[in-house]
């Protein structure tokens, strides 16, 4: 039982990592303050479940799921290319009202407020991960997999050009860098791993419905990122065991059910202002939150 519930934890560690991490790559190397990254996570997690339940296998419907969320990154970055700061924040926020929306009511397809149930595990050539230990396994595989690409990404080449831009878009132009398209890319490759987290949060817990998705799950992911430091993985890991660990300690503390969520909320809001109070640029942060 005990074991159970370790494996639980690291296993939702794992996937807030990725997810995290994703939002760095817009957020804290690119600069974009993206506050759509859940719709993101959410149509990575519906396209997948919907996928499978239709009969398809894990493994495409995996990749389905972080393609699909990669191109709704794309026709979010295209019309919102100009904007910055507050209003990219806003509209990106509208965003995840939109398709919090449409999964609310496109009854037929998402079942609406019931939710999807029954979502099976992942089976990969003939063996099911139907045990957390064997899911796991599965889900530190994928987010080592993530860790290194992204890694790769943000010392490449085009990853110095996105940080460039973030530095000095104007700067970056003059240079013949096309910022626009840089802009681009960066959210669509962010989207894409923010979709992979998704499908895996829902062969995980094998249910989803809009409230999982909803504008206060963005809450952890965002106090992650910064208390962990903009542009640093390395704060992002730290800060995800920190934060994931951290409301846990909750179950062992005789308090009515009814607070809990509250009580958690609660940390998160206060730790975050802490950080910002006396370190803002978080535990590692390299840049300024601006």
């Amino acid at each position: 039982m005990i074991s159970a519930f370790i494996f639980h934890i690291l296993i939702i560690i794992c996937i807030y990592f990725i997810l995290a991490m994703s939002l760095q790559l817009a957020l804290g190397y690119g600069g974009l303050l993206n506050l759509g990254h859940v719709a993101f996570y959410s149509i990575g997690a519906y396209v997948s479940t919907i996928l499978t339940l239709k009969g398809l296998p894990f493994l495409p419907s995996f990749f389905l799921g972080g393609i699909t969320a990669m191109i709704s990154g794309l026709l979010l970055s295209l019309p919102t290319n100009k904007l910055k700061g507050d209003y990219l924040a806003l509209v990106t926020l509208g965003f995840t009202f939109v398709v919090n929306a449409i999964a609310l009511n496109w009854v037929s397809v998402t079942r609406g407020s019931l939710g999807l149930f029954g979502i099976p595990k992942p089976i990969i050539f003939g063996f099911e991960f139907n045990d957390n230990i064997f899911f796991f396994g599965l889900v530190v595989f994928v987010t080592l997999v993530s860790f290194f690409v992204i890694r790769r990404i943000i010392h490449s080449d085009f990853g110095k050009v996105v940080q460039a831009v973030r530095d000095n878009e104007l700067a970056a132009m003059v240079l013949g860098k096309n910022s626009f398209k840089v802009k681009n890319v960066n959210m669509m490759a962010s989207a894409f791993f923010a979709g992979l987290a998704g499908s895996l949060y829902a062969h995980y817990i094998t249910y989803i419905d809009p409230g999982s998705f909803s504008t206060a799950q963005l809450i952890p992911i965002l106090c992650i990122v910064i208390i962990g430091g903009l542009a640093s993985l390395r704060g992002t890991f730290l800060a995800t065991i920190a934060l994931i660990l951290l409301p846990e300690l909750l179950r062992f503390v005789d308090l009515p059910s009814f607070l809990i969520g509250p009580v958690r909320q609660s940390l998160y809001a206060f730790g975050l202002l802490f950080i910002l109070m006396y370190k803002p640029r978080g535990l590692f942060g390299k840049v300024d939150l601006d």
